[in-house]
């Protein structure tokens, strides 16, 4: 008897619907971090003469593999997030959904590019084919750093700017989180600005820190959704009741 009693009482509790929600959520906003090694990978396919040379191009089918995970798991947290934030404002959960996606679909672009560079490669071209290969080679890779701007530079800020605010109105995770994020998104704009018009480097030591607020509130949201789950909110509470009540106020309102 005892023994029984001591093995219900070890059991944990089931996971509700809107735990495993945001569990599953916070598992991918943190998976979009194991693009980070690229930085490293993709340095010799960036380099100049990559296409006409024998370099291994190990680094860069590893780096568009992880940026292919990243790339989804980006599509993921939209997709888990949407039935919940939709609550709170279905016409910016929805855009937080297109961002994604589209930021998703510039990755995409941006590792075709670099595995179309490794495709074309002639190694120990010269002469008139060499000096084509590399015009290629620096319009491929150029391409990526274009769609890297725009994919994951631009787009995060109005991920930040989107699911910030509805994170922030409904109060599903501790306010500081969103308003780090909503603090970072005007501060990476700078970033990309500046880099679009040439006033800085992509790579500089001042684009960096003005990107880190966004990677902080993105891996903070990731640990507290995975640790914690969403905090109790009126829009996790069920929404329909929600909806019983104010049209109950309405009715007694139209009824005076």
């Amino acid at each position: 008897m005892t023994t029984t009693d001591r093995t219900t009482a070890t059991k944990r509790a089931p996971m509700s619907s809107t735990r495993k929600t945001a569990f599953v959520a916070g598992v991918f906003y943190l998976i979009t971090f194991v693009s980070i090694p690229t930085l490293s990978l993709y340095g010799t396919v960036k380099g100049e003469g990559f296409i006409i040379s024998s370099a291994a191009d190990t680094g860069a089918l590893w780096g568009g593999f992880l940026e292919v995970i990243v790339a989804l798991a980006g599509i993921g947290t939209a997709i888990t997030l949407f039935p919940v934030v939709r609550r709170q404002n279905e016409a910016m959960a929805l855009g937080f959904v297109a961002t994604r996606t589209l930021e998703a679909a510039m990755i995409f672009a941006g590792v075709a590019s670099l595995l179309s560079l490794v495709a074309l490669r002639q190694p120990g071209a010269s002469g008139a084919d060499a000096t084509s290969l590399t015009t290629v080679g620096q319009a491929l890779v150029a391409f990526y750093n274009g769609a890297f701007l725009v994919g994951q530079s631009l787009m995060p800020v109005m991920n930040a700017l989107l699911l910030g605010t509805l994170m922030y109105r409904s109060g599903l995770v501790p306010r500081l989180i969103p308003l780090i994020g909503l603090v970072g998104a005007p501060l990476q704009l700078t970033a990309v600005i500046l880099t679009m018009f040439g006033v800085v480097d992509r790579n500089s030591g001042a684009t960096g820190i003005l990107v880190i607020p966004i990677a902080v509130w993105e891996f903070s949201l990731g640990v507290y959704l995975v640790v914690k789950g969403f905090k109790p909110s009126p829009i996790t509470a069920g929404s329909p009741s929600i909806d019983r009540g104010a049209f109950a106020a309405s009715s007694a309102g139209l009824s005076r």
